[in-house]
């Protein structure tokens, strides 16, 4: 390596030394906003946030700063494995914010801190025209940002996709999302021409929050979540936060009768947290640990929470212990009703409560109407009807006030363009399931509580190199081969096939 590459790289990680600090002091902060922070007090810590998170974005504004990554962009067949990724990720940053000041990017970070309170008011009160506004506003920053892209895509909604999941675009999602369709759909009928009756009632029973803390606990430490590293705690919408490289915390949500809920995010965030906990620490020293694309994470996340939680074998490891914290829940449960139980499959309005077959139409709605919103300008005003319309046509079910129709989801008052990963999340890890399937039988390690072997097998070829690949070459390299929607379709078919006898 050469003097100027070495010159060069000490002022770039210099700098990323220096902008992560402001990003975590903001990501801490905001951790807190989402969790413990007094309800009045929520936009004037977002407030916060923005001004921490605007002094990282002018440090990568700076001309010295600048001018030494695009020398080690220039110069990156020189770098190591390492160090390309992170001129790579540098330069092709820099290309979506080049024309975007310190200035527009703290107005858009206060917008978007707005919508989230309006949001959660909304909610609270099952009033969209208390966020309708902000809502407007975050497509009117969206549309802004696309349009100073000095590489902007057609159509505009490519853009969005580009940032959460590099490479994706509306063509590979509207064939894959056509192949659900097509699957899906007649299937669905099938499942409920089935005459199957599964029981459901103990679900609705009281569950004791405090038992379901026990439960979160629980389950994390069987799926190897490192507590020492991590932490657990309440939100509104369950989320993960990777706040440091020893700092990654886990939220929840309880329901006192509806303990499934909690039961399957913790599940959820926590393979979001495990993804974190186990990237390479080179990752870190490096500053290419945030390269992950969103629907890499979404796979891991639903790996955990559907292909491991709702196996039978998993049930069948975990149900004593539901037993011994829920004795009046599972009194009369057998581990065969409380599997079949969690996979029954019923059409319904609430996403994150969705069973596991139709939730990929709560995705397919989202997406059709973000590409709306953006591509095609929707009005704002007609969301809600769009919404509640999709829903009849797809599931059949209508909502009846906007807390259970558009306001549910959180993710729109940052913008748009993340919902299609979770679908991508759950192709993605039915073909990494099938790869590991020739090596283990997944089944008798789960009922054998061995969760830490699917775990290593999870790091070396699922961790190991996401931050270093695009989507497309990561699914790749841990299968050897190109991304498909019909391991998960096939999947879907044979277990709720065997469910519900068809």
């Amino acid at each position: 390596m050469n003097k100027e590459i070495k010159k060069n790289l000490k002022i770039v990680k210099k700098t990323l030394e220096e902008a992560r600090l402001y990003g975590h002091a903001a990501s801490v902060l905001n951790f807190d906003r989402l969790t413990a922070c007094p309800k009045k007090a929520r936009e004037a810590q977002g407030d916060t946030c923005a001004m921490l998170t605007n002094q990282a974005f002018q440090l990568g504004k700076e001309k010295k700063f600048v001018r030494a990554f695009t020398y080690l962009y220039e110069n990156r067949g020189d770098l190591d494995k390492y160090d390309q990724v992170l001129a790579r990720s540098l330069y092709r940053n820099y290309q979506r914010t080049k024309k975007i000041t310190p200035k527009m990017d703290h107005e858009f970070t206060l917008i978007e801190n707005k919508a989230y309170v309006d949001w959660l008011d909304a909610k609270d009160a099952a009033d969209y025209a208390l966020f309708a506004p902000s809502l407007q506003a975050v497509r009117d920053v969206e549309m802004k940002r696309i349009s100073l892209q000095k590489d902007k895509k057609d159509p505009p909604y490519n853009s969005l996709l580009d940032l959460y999941e590099r490479g994706m675009s509306e063509t590979m999602l509207d064939e894959a999302f056509g192949e659900c369709k097509e699957r899906m759909i007649p299937f669905l009928e099938k499942i409920k021409a089935s005459g199957r009756q599964i029981r459901t009632d103990f679900l609705g029973r009281t569950a004791p929050v405090e038992a379901q803390a026990r439960l979160a606990q629980y389950l994390l430490n069987l799926i190897g979540y490192d507590f020492d590293r991590g932490a657990l705690s309440t939100t509104e919408h369950p989320f993960m936060d990777d706040l440091a490289v020893d700092d990654v915390r886990v939220t929840t949500h309880y329901y006192e009768n509806n303990l499934v809920s909690s039961m399957f995010s913790v599940l959820h965030e926590g393979g979001h947290a495990l993804f974190g906990q186990n990237t390479p620490r080179a990752h870190y020293k490096h500053f290419i640990d945030g390269e992950k694309t969103l629907g890499m994470h979404e796979s891991v996340s639903r790996f955990y929470e559907n292909r491991i939680g709702r196996s039978r074998a998993f049930i069948e490891l975990t149900f004593d212990k539901i037993k011994e914290l829920f004795p009046e829940l599972t009194r009369d449960v057998s581990p065969e009703e409380f599997y079949e139980a969690v996979n029954l499959v019923t059409p319904s309005l609430i996403r994150i409560e969705a069973d596991e077959f139709t939730y990929t139409f709560h995705i397919i709605i989202r997406y059709e109407m973000e590409k709306e919103i953006i591509n095609h300008g929707a009005k704002i005003e007609d969301l809600p009807k769009m919404w509640d319309d999709k829903y009849e046509e797809y599931l059949g079910v209508r909502p009846s006030n906007a807390r259970e129709g558009i306001l549910q989801d959180v993710h729109w008052s940052d913008g748009f363009g993340y919902f299609p990963t979770y679908a991508l999340g759950n192709m993605y890890n039915a073909m990494y399931y099938n790869k590991m399937r020739e090596k283990y039988d997944i089944d008798r390690l789960i009922r054998d509580g061995n969760l830490d072997v699917i775990r290593d097998w999870m790091t070396k070829h699922v961790f190991k190199k996401a931050d270093r690949l695009d989507a497309a070459e990561w699914i790749r390299d841990i299968t050897g081969r190109d991304f498909t929607p019909k391991d998960y379709l096939d999947y879907l078919e044979e277990k709720f096939g065997a469910i519900y006898g068809l």
